[in-house]
């Protein structure tokens, strides 16, 4: 985790908290933030509907941004 909670990177298999927000990379394209699951494509970058977060997935490395 960096910049004070705001921003996370985890692999597949991996699930942290990115502040009071569950985050987790079930398997590689599949992630879950606040409950809700979601597809990313390598490259892709997306917003989260229930949480002001962003995710940004490049290769098997995924950032979780909390947007502010």
């Amino acid at each position: 985790m960096s910049d004070e909670t705001n921003t996370l990177n985890l692999g597949p298999g991996n699930h942290e908290k990115l502040g009071r927000l569950h985050c987790g990379v079930t398997y590689d394209g599949f992630i879950v933030v606040a409950g809700e699951p979601r597809k990313i494509e390598d490259g892709e970058e997306i917003s989260i509907n229930r949480v002001p977060v962003k995710v940004k997935r490049r290769g098997s490395e995924y950032t979780f941004t909390r947007l502010t």
